[in-house]
């Protein structure tokens, strides 16, 4: 481990992208994703490539992202559209594969991030939902039983109906 004084200052955190990262992006958005001829004109890419960035290091909401950035909604909308299309995946393979050019990627050394959200479906602790009234277990008995039967069934078997004394025969001789 390097004495402290020999460490090397950490790198700033990226807030915008920088020209030379936009101009990689820029690529595969243009192969992948170019613009649709008809409808809407689509948001200004590389602003929203920063709200992404920004929402992505800061963990707001997408509602709260600042006006900078252009409209929230849009910003999420191009995110969805692009995680679609896999061009985060394709970007970073893109700057992985620069990297392993310049023989910057050390491979005996690797971390992972881990993103922390809502577990969505599962009720919290203490929460109580609303649920509607519980139904109760009807016992069944001999006697409801009996009095079900239609007039059907009780042409067609009798004896269920009849009791003890419809049961008892009597020998002939």
């Amino acid at each position: 481990m390097p004495e402290p004084s020999q460490q090397s200052k950490p790198l700033p955190t990226i807030w915008n992208v920088p020209d030379d990262l936009w101009e990689v992006f820029w690529e595969l958005i243009q192969t992948y994703d170019p613009p649709c001829q008809t409808g809407r004109k689509r948001i200004d890419a590389r602003k929203a490539f920063d709200g992404i960035l920004f929402r992505m290091r800061t963990g707001c909401q997408w509602n709260h992202l600042p006006k900078a950035f252009g409209d929230d909604s849009s910003v999420h909308r191009t995110f969805q559209r692009w995680d679609a299309l896999g061009l985060f995946d394709k970007l970073w393979a893109t700057l992985l594969t620069y990297c392993q050019d310049l023989d910057e990627v050390d491979w005996q050394w690797q971390a992972a991030d881990a993103c922390l959200s809502k577990a969505r479906g599962v009720p919290k602790r203490g929460a109580k939902t609303k649920r509607s009234a519980p139904i109760p277990q009807i016992g069944v008995s001999r006697v409801s039983r009996k009095a079900c039967l239609s007039k059907a069934m009780e042409a067609r078997w009798p004896w269920r109906l009849a009791g003890p004394t419809y049961r008892t025969r009597t020998c002939s001789p």
